[in-house]
């Protein structure tokens, strides 16, 4: 069994996403080259770290929530997660790809600003082991992938590379977790149930794109799939993936309420982002719904409700990511006569183009793969 055998044409998947990425980087590259960061909306006085920070995590945590799933298979020995397991790990290199790219992109000296930071040995910041973890992460994904490979049967050797890279997910998840809820200058972020939260939504991120690029593999149709494979779809990764998206909204709740409730400096941002759209378009549409259809036995056995669940639960993290980074640089650090308000924040055209820099680069890491194991597996 390849990783990617598929009715949808990967050359039709490449191409389609390299040509949106051409249109994408060419865009953003543009913009950065004739006014560099300051085509961006963010500045000193407000929030520092804008959209294309959000996209960053999001795709990082999307990564190693990738790894996670396939440490289902790989470290735990679960065999029925033993179709997606070589998909997942494909799909976790994609992503950190796309994360990595856009964060060079909003860096605008990476070559300099990233060996800087680990050579200055500031080991009590979360960001140098954070820098250190996704290095080492990044290698034993690659070397685990190669041994992977594309088609056979899971090899023994690869076991141990895989509880390496399992364990770097789970590390790598926590430290960006504690990046925020290190942070007691900013109430919103504060707090040791942050690295947790971080953990679960990155799982939940790693089951909704199994699931939504698996189907994308086969034509968003079940023909031409195992019966070990439609069986997982309908059954064990849908109650996990609704029992993982079940503790993200209790922990969603759970911060409004505490934080519309409290009155200290720093958690009125609460009032606004609860009074959003943005905010309950995510909660509603990429939570609460998604667990409803996969929590009822009758739909989450159907196909097209088990592919309109994991976009909604892809769209409603990425929401979630960014009225979190967002909404934590809403109120000044200090305020005074020049900030009676919160911060008001609209992400610009540029960094809206390096979202989609991100989406199509990590579409076409992971269809080049795609095509490169298929067109093996047809030699052979």
């Amino acid at each position: 069994m390849t990783i990617l055998t598929a009715s949808l044409r990967p050359g039709l998947h490449l191409a389609g996403a390299a040509i949106g990425l051409v249109l994408a980087l060419g865009y953003a590259a543009a913009q950065l080259m004739s006014a560099g960061h300051a085509s961006f909306n963010t500045t000193n006085l407000g929030v520092v770290w804008g959209l294309p920070i959000v996209i960053y995590d999001y795709f990082l945590l999307t990564s190693t929530g990738l790894t996670m799933v396939a440490g289902l298979s790989l470290v735990l020995g679960l065999k029925d997660f033993d179709p997606v397991a070589k998909r997942c790990i494909w799909l976790a290199i994609a992503a950190l790809v796309g994360a990595v790219a856009v964060l060079f992109l909003e860096l605008g000296h990476p070559l300099r600003a990233i060996p800087v930071a680990v050579l200055n040995l500031q080991t009590a910041s979360p960001l140098f082991w954070k820098i250190l973890f996704i290095g080492a992460y990044a290698v034993v994904l690659v070397l685990l992938a190669l041994s992977l490979g594309g088609g056979g049967p899971i090899e023994t050797g690869a076991r141990p590379l895989a509880a390496v890279a399992f364990l770097l997910a789970v590390g790598i998840t926590l430290i960006a977790g504690s990046v925020y809820g290190m942070m007691s200058m900013r109430p919103y972020w504060f707090g040791g149930e942050t690295p947790v939260a971080f953990l679960i939504e990155s799982f939940i991120g790693g089951i909704a794109f199994t699931v939504f690029f698996t189907y994308l593999a086969y034509g968003f149709s079940q023909q031409g799939m195992s019966e070990q494979l439609k069986s997982l779809l309908g059954g064990s990764i849908a109650k996990l993936h609704a029992a993982a998206i079940a503790l993200h909204l209790m922990f969603v709740g759970g911060r409004a309420i505490t934080g519309l409730w409290s009155n200290a400096e720093g958690m009125q941002v609460w009032q606004h982002i609860t009074a959003q759209p943005l905010f309950n378009l995510g909660l509603w549409g990429g939570t609460v719904l998604p667990l409803v259809l996969l929590a009822l036995p009758v739909t989450r056995r159907l196909p097209s409700l088990q592919i309109l669940a994991s976009l909604l639960v892809m769209i409603g993290l990425l929401i979630s990511r960014y009225e979190f980074i967002i909404g934590g640089q809403l109120v000044p650090l200090f305020k005074g006569s020049w900030a009676p308000g919160l911060v008001q924040y609209t992400p610009s055209t540029t960094e809206w183009a390096l979202l989609f820099v991100g989406v199509f680069l990590a579409n076409v890491v992971y269809a080049l793969a795609n095509w490169w194991f298929g067109e093996r597996h047809r030699q052979a």
